[in-house]
């Protein structure tokens, strides 16, 4: 007697689920594509580690003004793990440091300014040198974030596993606040997928960590 309709429905869904729990068991690695480019200006090996690194507020693209500081809160972590012989202050201590001395509308008007122009005053680079005992300020712009799915295979109508993918525009900048000038610049463009089956996305801080560790891999060396 032929099995029955249903039963070959069944069996069929099963030795896929049973496939793609095989496949998920043994993992699927990211594919990641990054373009990195970047100038060295004016910053020399041992200069870092020799006058300090600080960062300072990121600037972002209309819509994603709540992500600066998990921006700059994950480059940071990845900076101090990869380069731990940079004194390197997040941006909270220097954001803690502005406030104690008294000038945080000051420091918001050189952003203001700086929207416009490009340029941040050497004034008040200088007072934020000053209080957080650091020469270089690092600044990270965040030009573009995107997230999303695809659907790669289904059962009868029920999603199974989905590319999730992840894109990236980031630039890092690093300014000598004695001098009001830049001195370093980088940045990478990154495109991040998987093939998951569970409802977790690609998110932010995965894709900053691995921005970060390609930009943070081409600053100037230790000095010998």
């Amino acid at each position: 007697m032929p099995p029955k309709p249903h039963r070959i429905l069944f069996f069929a869904a099963a030795t896929i689920l049973i496939s793609v729990a095989l496949l998920a068991g043994c993992g699927t690695a990211p594919q990641i594509y990054s373009t990195v480019s970047h100038q060295s200006i004016a910053l020399q090996a041992g200069d870092l580690e020799a006058h300090g690194l600080a960062f300072i507020t990121p600037s972002t693209v209309t819509g994603q003004e709540e992500e600066k500081q998990a921006v700059a809160l994950t480059f940071a972590e990845v900076l101090i793990r990869k380069r731990p012989d940079i004194r390197c202050l997040p941006l909270s201590k220097t954001l803690s440091a502005v406030n104690r001395a008294g000038f945080a509308e000051e420091y918001q008007q050189m952003f203001n300014e700086y929207r416009d122009t490009g340029i941040f005053d050497r004034e008040t680079l200088k007072k934020v040198s000053e209080v957080t005992g650091t020469q270089y300020l690092a600044q990270l712009k965040l030009q573009g974030f995107s997230q999303g799915a695809t659907e790669r295979l289904g059962v009868f109508g029920f999603r199974v596993m989905e590319t999730k993918f992840a894109t990236l525009r980031l630039f890092f900048q690093i300014w000598n606040a004695a001098e009001g000038s830049i001195v370093w610049e980088g940045i990478q463009e990154l495109n991040y997928s998987v093939e998951s089956i569970d409802e977790r996305t690609v998110t932010l801080q995965t894709v900053i960590e691995k921005a970060a560790e390609n930009l943070v891999g081409r600053l100037p060396a230790p000095a010998p």
